[in-house]
């Protein structure tokens, strides 16, 4: 088992990444405080291992919360739910929420924590390799709005992390390769020996390697957690964690978050973020084209909805990085190097967009 902390200043906590963790009582334990939980799961995960983590919690009341995947899910609705399943349990301040399975769990059940009674415990237990190694860490919690993606939410760290990576052995390969564009996203922003690992190391990812796995997970934790130790609150560097998401989450939105995995946006939003900093003289052709070429050798999509250049760029508008009616991008300073600006013509974001989205 591999251990990490998060230092934060007021809010430390550890990411533990290894095999068999649920099935651990004395380790669960010792990082889920409290003895009255609330575990959020849903359709998928909660019957392959919700009972297991159970076990391990043996002791505790625990009252389970079952909700339906997908991130069509991850509403202000569903929320309510789980709200009312805390009030009608008579849960207090000193409750903790458990959330077990994805990005779209993971997000809900904190934005439910950060909220009741101004804020309980949390812990999260991510079943996903896009919640591993991204959305599980750093205490981002949000729900969906139909005008946008994640727009309603808080900052709400975990007590605790508990990357148990042999929960990717059910993982459909679809779900992996989604996972995967995340991983690719920490090579980009600021370690391009990673990258050119991943380019090596990619069959043996796909063929879900334990070894390469383990890696893989502890370098992209290894980033965000030095990223977000220095911007808890996305005032700076934390932005360059969102490489590719204006434009993923343009893709999410158009679809209704129903057709495209949010890893499988973020991976054409990863090109399109290169085809806009090589417009703007900051890459090479080349560099465009290794990207192109580790995301297609990892089955992602290459190119958003054919929706238009404009109404994708109506997607964008409402981003949460959006300064005074201009909306900052995460661009390639150079290869492995990001910077969120937003400094560039508007035809170039333009052109890029027509050449992804359709259109003019």
């Amino acid at each position: 088992m591999q251990t990490l902390t998060v230092k934060l200043q007021d809010s430390s906590y550890p990411i533990l990444i290894g095999p068999g963790l649920i099935q651990q009582p004395q380790l669960v334990s010792g990082h889920v405080p409290g003895t009255d939980l609330l575990l959020v799961s849903n359709t998928t995960v909660a019957p392959v291992y919700a009972a297991q983590l159970v076990r391990s919690l043996a002791g505790r009341r625990i009252v389970e919360v079952i909700l339906p995947d997908g991130e069509q899910h991850k509403t202000l609705a569903t929320a309510g739910r789980v709200f009312d399943v805390l009030v009608a349990n008579r849960f207090g301040r000193d409750a903790t929420v458990v959330a077990l399975g994805g990005g779209v769990v993971g997000d809900l059940a904190g934005f439910v924590a950060a909220c009741y009674q101004r804020g309980v415990a949390f812990v999260q237990v991510p079943t996903t390799l896009l919640a591993q190694v991204d959305s599980a860490v750093g205490g981002k919690t949000a729900v969906n709005h139909p005008g946008g993606k994640n727009l309603i939410g808080a900052f709400h760290q975990p007590r605790a992390v508990l990357t148990d990576t042999e929960l990717l052995a059910t993982l459909p390969d679809r779900e992996l390769r989604a996972g995967l564009a995340e991983i690719i996203k920490y090579g980009l922003i600021c370690d391009e020996a990673f990258f050119s690992w991943l380019e090596q190391q990619l069959p043996a990812l796909l063929h879900r390697d334990p070894a390469a796995l383990a890696h893989a997970i502890l370098r992209s934790c290894q980033i965000k957690a030095e990223i977000v130790a220095r911007d808890e609150r996305e005032r700076a560097d934390r932005a360059l964690l969102n490489l590719g998401h204006s434009f993923g989450h343009a893709i999410e939105a158009a679809t209704g978050y129903t057709q495209w995995l949010h890893g499988e946006a973020v991976g054409a939003g990863l090109l399109m973020a290169a085809d806009l900093s090589h417009r703007l003289g900051n890459i090479a052709a080349a560099d465009v084209a290794r990207v192109e070429a580790l995301l297609r050798r990892a089955g992602l999509p290459l190119a958003g909805p054919q929706i238009g250049a404009a109404r994708a760029l109506e997607y964008m508008g409402i981003d949460k990085k959006a300064r005074a009616g201009r909306l900052h991008l995460v661009l390639l300073k150079r290869f492995g190097q990001a910077v969120l600006t937003g400094d560039y013509p508007n035809d170039a974001l333009r052109a890029t967009l027509a050449a992804h989205f359709g259109g003019a």
